[in-house]
C-alpha cells in the first residue's frame, strides 16, 4: 500500500510500504477513507524527529471502512464506517474503567515510561504504524472503534479521532461554566473547535492569535480576539476585557513550539539536528519546550482559575513561575485526550444538521495522500490560508 513515512527532518515522503494484516484476535483492518495532518504532527519534523526511525508511518486522525476483524472483535464487522481515537486503548483496565484512556495499562509504553500507545507517534509511544495511508492495522478494535452511521460526509464524524475530543476535554478541563470567561491561546483547529464549543455552552471566549484566517474564522462564531501582533501585552489586555481580574480559566492550544521565546526555539531545533544516541537523553532529561503560550495562560487566569493544557509539550527541564502559581491559587489540568471518556457527550450535537462545530468547514486543504508533504510543508508554515489538510487515500 502507499503510506506517508518520515524519512528525516523535515522530509516526509509516500512510498509503498507492506500491507497491514491481522496479528492478533484483537485487531481489526480499515481501508482508511479520510486521514487529517494534525498539528502534533508536526512536532515530528523537528523536535521529536530523535525518536523517529527512517520509514516509520505518520498520522493518527483517521477513518475509514472496516475490511476485516480479528476472531475477539464484535462490535463491528467489515463493512462499518468508524473512527479510530488515536489512542490505543483496552477499554477494561484500572485506568480505562475510570475514563484514563490515554494513561491504558494494557497498552502503556513501560519501556520509554509514557502512557497508552499512540497511532504514528514515535518510539516514545510504541511506534505503532499510524493513518496517512491507503490501510491501517487497528490494535485493540474490541474496543477503540467507534461506529458512525453513513450518509453525510467523512468530514462530519472524522475529527472525533482527536482534535474534537481534545478541544472538548480542555474546556472541560478549564472548568468554566455558563457566564464565564475563557481565553484559548492558539487558534489552530483545536483552538478553533475549543471556542466553538466554549461559545455552545455559552461562555464567553477571548482567542489569541496572530494568523489573520485562524482570527477570522474564530470571530465568525463571536470570539472576541487578540492579536500577538497587534498587541505587546496579552495578560494585561486579557485583565482589561475582564474587570481587571482575568479569565475564569485559559486553555493552550499551542504547545511546544509556541512564537516568542527565539533562543529556546532555536534550543529545541538544535536539539533536533543532533545524532539521535545524543539527542535523546539530551531531550528526556534536560528538554526544554518555548513557553511563550503557556507562561501567557498562566498569566491570563483569575486568582483561583484553572489553565488547561491541550498543547502537547516534551520538555523535561521547563522553568514554571511557582511562586506566582501558588500565591495565585491557580490550578492546571493537562494530558493527552481521552478520547472514547467523551465521545458520547460529542456524537448528538454531531448528529444535529447544523454543524453546529463547523467541523464539515474546518479544513481549508483536501488533497491525495501522494500530495501529503506538500500539505505538511503549507501547514507547518501557516501558508495558503491553511489550517486543517484532509488527506484522501
Amino acid at each position: 500500500m502507499r503510506a506517508l513515512t518520515w524519512q528525516g527532518t523535515r522530509d516526509v515522503q509516500v512510498v509503498d510500504v507492506p500491507d497491514p494484516r491481522i496479528q492478533e484476535p484483537t485487531d481489526a483492518v480499515i481501508k482508511v477513507t479520510s486521514t487529517a495532518i494534525c498539528g502534533s504532527d508536526l512536532h515530528l519534523y523537528e523536535p521529536l524527529g530523535p525518536f523517529l526511525a527512517q520509514g516509520d508511518v505518520l498520522g493518527h486522525e483517521t477513518m475509514g471502512v472496516v475490511e476485516e476483524v480479528g476472531a475477539e472483535v464484535t462490535h463491528i464487522k467489515p463493512g462499518d464506517r468508524v473512527v479510530i481515537p488515536f489512542n490505543i486503548s483496552c477499554g477494561h483496565c484500572w485506568m480505562c474503567r475510570r475514563g484514563y484512556t490515554a494513561q491504558c495499562e494494557t497498552t502503556q509504553v513501560t519501556s520509554q515510561d509514557k502512557g497508552a500507545a499512540l497511532f504514528g507517534y514515535t518510539e516514545l509511544y510504541g511506534s505503532v504504524p499510524g493513518g496517512q495511508a491507503e490501510y491501517l492495522r487497528v490494535p485493540q478494535a474490541h474496543f477503540g472503534p467507534i461506529k458512525v452511521p453513513d450518509g453525510v460526509p467523512d468530514e462530519r464524524f472524522l475529527y472525533l479521532s482527536d482534535i474534537l475530543p481534545t478541544a472538548w476535554q480542555g474546556v472541560e478541563w478549564a472548568e468554566v461554566s455558563e457566564g464565564d470567561t475563557l481565553a484559548v491561546f492558539g487558534l489552530g483547529p483545536v483552538g478553533l473547535l475549543a471556542t466553538r464549543i466554549a461559545r455552545h455552552r455559552g461562555i464567553r471566549v477571548i482567542g489569541v492569535d496572530n494568523v489573520p484566517e485562524r482570527l477570522s474564522a474564530a470571530q465568525a462564531y463571536g470570539v472576541e480576539v487578540l492579536s500577538t501582533d497587534e498587541v505587546d501585552d496579552i495578560p494585561s489586555a486579557i485583565k482589561e476585557m475582564t474587570d481587571g481580574r482575568g479569565a475564569d480559566g485559559t486553555l493552550d492550544a499551542v504547545g511546544m513550539e509556541a512564537h516568542g521565546t527565539p533562543v529556546l526555539g532555536a534550543a529545541v531545533k538544535g536539539a533536533g539536528l543532533l545524532p539521535d544516541a545524543i539527542a535523546k537523553p539530551l531531550i528526556k532529561k534536560a528538554g526544554v519546550d518555548r513557553l511563550a503560550a503557556l507562561y501567557d495562560s498562566i498569566k491570563s487566569v483569575r486568582r483561583g482559575g484553572t489553565v488547561s493544557v491541550s498543547g502537547v509539550y516534551g520538555g523535561q527541564s521547563d522553568p514554571m513561575p511557582m511562586m506566582e502559581m501558588f500565591d495565585r491559587g491557580i490550578a492546571l489540568r493537562m494530558g493527552q485526550c481521552h478520547v472514547r471518556r467523551w465521545v458520547d457527550d460529542i456524537i448528538p450535537i454531531l448528529t444535529d444538521d447544523a454543524d453546529v462545530f463547523g467541523v464539515e468547514t474546518l479544513a481549508t486543504h483536501r488533497l491525495p495522500l501522494e500530495d501529503a508533504p506538500h500539505g505538511y510543508d503549507i501547514f507547518q508554515k501557516k501558508e495558503d490560508g491553511c489550517i486543517k489538510v484532509v488527506l484522501k487515500p
